[in-house]
C-alpha cells in the first residue's frame, strides 16, 4: 500500500521561499515516477516538476523553470520542492504524487496512480 504525507506549504509574500516535502511509503521499486503538481480554484490541476527516480532526470513546466527544484532523497523515499521567487499566480492546492510501475515520466496528470491530500500555497503581492 503506497502512502504519501506532504508537509510545508503556507502563506508567504512575493518574491519568497517555500520548501514543499512528501514521505512516500510502500513503494517497493527505485526507477519510478514522482511529481509535484497543483489546482488553483477554477483550473485544471496541472503538472509542475516531476522526477525519474532511477536517474533523476527532471521536467517542469515552463512558469517554474528557474525557480522551483524538485529533489529526493533516495534513503528515506522523500521528495522535496523548493519553491524561490514565488509569484501571486504560484497559488494553489499543490500535490506530490508517485507513479511505482512507470520510468515514463511526464507532467501529464493521469498516468500518476497515487496520491498525497494537498498542501496550501498563497502567494501574496
Amino acid at each position: 500500500q503506497v502512502n504519501l504525507v506532504e508537509s510545508g506549504g503556507g502563506s508567504v509574500q512575493a518574491g519568497g521561499s517555500l520548501r514543499l516535502s512528501c514521505a512516500a511509503s510502500g513503494v517497493t521499486n527505485n526507477d519510478y515516477c514522482m511529481g509535484w503538481f497543483r489546482q488553483a480554484p477554477g483550473k485544471e490541476r496541472e503538472g509542475v516538476a516531476v522526477m525519474r527516480t532511477g536517474d533523476g532526470s527532471t521536467l517542469y513546466t515552463d512558469s517554474v523553470k528557474g525557480r522551483f527544484i524538485i529533489a529526493q532523497d533516495n534513503g528515506k523515499n522523500t521528495m522535496f520542492l523548493q519553491m524561490n521567487s514565488l509569484k501571486p499566480d504560484d497559488t494553489a492546492m499543490y500535490y506530490c504524487a508517485v507513479e511505482p510501475f512507470s520510468n515514463i515520466c511526464t507532467l501529464d496528470v493521469v498516468p500518476f496512480g497515487y496520491w498525497a491530500t494537498g498542501t496550501q500555497v498563497t502567494v501574496s503581492s
